[in-house]
């Protein structure tokens, strides 16, 4: 498609909206048409096929707040807010009209646009449509590499909370040329091939331009012709700094925690990219973590669990709780205290959930043997495994 066939294009009137129409207009207008002349709703209408692609190509444009306004700004430089196909100071054509060589406003070999003035209408076009035209001199800014770092953490600081200093080694521009790869009292050059931008149209077919890397200076937009000895013409360096992160209470053993703008600096005046924290938790002697509550054994003797009793349970970050244990509790059987656990996103506590075990003296004394034994026979009865064996 050549640049005249972009310039008669009326997307607006493809929607069916006037030129002043809001966001939400063309939203709705896009949508109604779209639906219309889908191609699942109409198999084998060439016609409706063909409205929808104008449809989709006109709201692509259109759609767009920045494409819109690069757009109506190449609509107004085309025809002086009078229509398509005319411009005036242009040359007189048949019948009055006035005419205008489209080459003229896309730059010659030398990259000027109307006027010998630099990008122009190449650059409206080029900056919508992926195409050619007159280009910037400056490279365009660069967002900087997200780094990832790990830190150790103990298990109550992973509960509460805690800030914790990391030490950083990144990309960073050379601190010998500042960033631009040329050798002290030189300057690099800008890429003759890319004209500065780092970056070059492809053709991938018929009208269809595609933006490509740039080969000769690999997307950095400047050639260095004496290049810096510290970094070897790169412009980059290492940075090692130290910053300080804060662990949000609550967090889990390998978690990974994302820290906008602490990562690599960027290019250009681009942005830092981010950091990736990867928390490893230390194990607890006591407590441990399921989800958001905390776990803790506690052990029980057995007549404490035979009998009843009120025993006494830790917890992490308070004075000890009174957990009542019921006659005839089994090993292992979990009890649960609220609002004594791990903080949760909502920053609610978690529960404390204590699990008893019953302990088995290894050693008896003559009493405590005589004891046991009055016990056993007290309490004789069916064997408690007969059903194992098909029993009743």
């Amino acid at each position: 498609m050549t640049n005249t066939d972009w310039a008669n294009k009326d997307f607006y009137k493809v929607l069916g909206v006037a030129q002043d129409a809001s966001a939400a207009e063309i939203k709705k207008a896009y949508r109604k048409l779209a639906r219309a002349n889908h191609p699942d709703s109409k198999p084998g209408d060439k016609a409706a096929e063909e409205r929808f692609k104008q449809v989709a190509e006109a709201y692509d444009v259109v759609g767009d707040e920045e494409k819109r306004k690069q757009y109506d700004e190449m609509r107004r430089l085309f025809t002086g807010g009078g229509g398509f196909g005319t411009f005036p100071g242009g040359t007189p054509g048949p019948g009055g009209t006035t005419t205008f060589d489209l080459g003229d406003l896309f730059g010659g070999a030398g990259g000027g646009g109307a006027g010998g003035a630099g990008g122009g209408l190449g650059d409206l076009l080029g900056g919508m449509f992926g195409g050619g035209g007159g280009q910037r001199r400056r490279s365009a800014p660069r967002r900087g590499a997200d780094i990832e770092t790990t830190t150790n953490i103990g298990f109550t600081e992973a509960v509460e909370g805690v800030t914790v200093s990391l030490r950083l080694a990144s990309d960073a521009p050379c601190s010998e040329c500042r960033g631009t790869g040329a050798k002290a009292g030189s300057m690099p050059r800008v890429c003759p091939e890319c004209d500065g931008v780092g970056m070059r149209a492809a053709s991938v077919g018929g009208a269809f331009t595609m933006n490509e890397t740039c080969p000769s200076c690999r997307g950095r937009g400047m050639i260095v012709d004496d290049p810096c000895p510290a970094c070897n013409g790169s412009g980059r360096g290492l940075s090692d700094r130290t910053i300080q992160a804060r662990i949000p209470a609550g967090v889990r053993d390998g978690q990974r925690i994302k820290l906008r703008g602490k990562g690599a600096r960027g290019e250009h005046g681009g942005p830092p990219g981010d950091l990736y924290v990867v928390v490893k938790v230390a194990p607890h002697p006591v407590f441990a973590r399921s989800g958001d509550n905390l776990t803790v054994k506690v052990p029980v003797t057995f007549d404490e669990a035979t009998l009843g009793a009120e025993i006494k349970v830790p917890t992490l970050l308070g004075a000890p709780v009174t957990v009542k244990v019921p006659a005839g509790t089994p090993s292992g059987r979990t009890f649960r205290v609220r609002g004594r656990g791990a903080p949760r996103k909502d920053g609610t506590p978690g529960d404390l959930l204590v699990t008893v075990e019953v302990q088995v003296p290894d050693r008896l004394s003559d009493d405590a043997r005589a004891a046991v034994e009055a016990f056993r026979a007290a309490t004789a009865g069916p064997d408690p495994r007969s059903r194992l064996f098909g029993g009743s």
